[in-house]
């Protein structure tokens, strides 16, 4: 068990270790790569949006004495971006130890990618699914086990995979399509496992969630509500409920860097029904754990995105 009052300060020593952070500039990602900076790791911001991440890498730059932190541009919208960058970065550093799939969007309109996927599954699964593929190499390429850390959330429970209309086409709920894309991270998180461990490639791949922490991705969903007075509802309960950004990056950052962790685990907040707190080990709902549904989605995000795999091929 993690211990019921963990804290970053309990980091270990990741000097020589080098990360890729996601959606890196601002919330749960920005204080997750401050953190694996504060303690030793090289790390990589990969961010969309060049302004925000300019400004999240000064400010590292002036919390921490000679931090080893790099901006690069990331558009998980946008596969031809997702490569572009997978490019650059395993130009730059051939070995990858860690890689953290935090980026995400919430509850939004219906729109599409630049690839023509539905805009959440696109970002928040598929956009990941190809990121990690393309950097596996590089991450095969450390020295000691890799990790790959995919934050999720509590609504992957309201998420349902359905093959039959995958981009929301014919049906579209902002929530439908943000449980579904959540509930995708977990069914990726569980078969890279699977997949990795039939293989016999040494890695470790685990999934998170915050919990309810006040980030950008609420606010950001809260302004979508037709109505304002719900729309002012939202924002003044995330203020008085949610955690701070900082405390919701915990469960990834545990995850991340301590030695206890193993491949298929599941980390959230410990109290107030897993919205707030420490990181423990939580269980996702039993349709996460589905090895069909996750080897079928497998299979159709690698149609989708040309991204194979192929360090993971394996036959009985």
């Amino acid at each position: 068990m993690a211990s019921p009052s963990w804290t970053a300060d309990q980091i270990p020593d990741l000097t020589g270790r080098t990360a890729v952070v996601t959606g890196a500039n601002a919330g749960l990602g920005y204080h997750v790569a401050l953190e694996l900076a504060r303690y030793g790791a090289t790390v990589v911001l990969a961010c969309r949006d060049p302004r925000r991440g300019e400004a999240a890498l000064a400010r590292i730059r002036r919390e921490l004495a000679r931090p080893a932190v790099e901006l690069r541009p990331l558009d998980l919208g946008d596969l031809s971006s997702v490569r572009g960058f997978a490019d650059d970065v395993t130009a730059e550093h051939p070995a990858l130890d860690l890689l953290v799939n935090n980026a995400g969007i919430m509850a939004l309109p219906r729109a599409l990618t630049a690839d023509g996927f539905e805009r959440q599954l696109g970002v928040n699964h598929l956009g990941h699914f190809a990121l990690t593929g393309l950097l596996l190499p590089a991450l095969r390429a450390a020295q000691e086990e890799p990790r790959v850390v995919t934050v999720s959330s509590q609504m992957h429970a309201m998420g349902a995979i359905d093959f039959d209309d995958l981009m929301s086409e014919h049906r579209y709920g902002p929530w439908r399509a943000y449980g579904q894309s959540k509930l995708a991270n977990l069914l990726f998180t569980f078969e890279l496992q699977r997949r990795a461990d039939r293989a016999g490639v040494p890695l470790t791949s685990v999934a998170t969630h915050p919990g309810y922490a006040a980030t950008n991705l609420q606010n950001a969903a809260a302004q979508t509500r037709r109505r304002a007075w719900v729309r002012h509802a939202s924002a003044a309960v995330t203020r008085l409920v949610a955690q701070p950004a900082a405390q919701g990056a915990l469960t990834t950052l545990y995850a991340a860097t301590m030695p206890d962790v193993r491949g298929g685990e599941f980390f959230g907040p410990d109290s107030f029904g897993g919205s707030r707190g420490h990181p423990t080990r939580v269980k996702a709902s039993a349709k996460a754990y589905d090895p069909e549904t996750a080897a079928r989605l497998w299979e159709r995000s690698a149609e989708l995105t040309d991204v194979a795999f192929k360090e993971l091929d394996w036959s009985p």
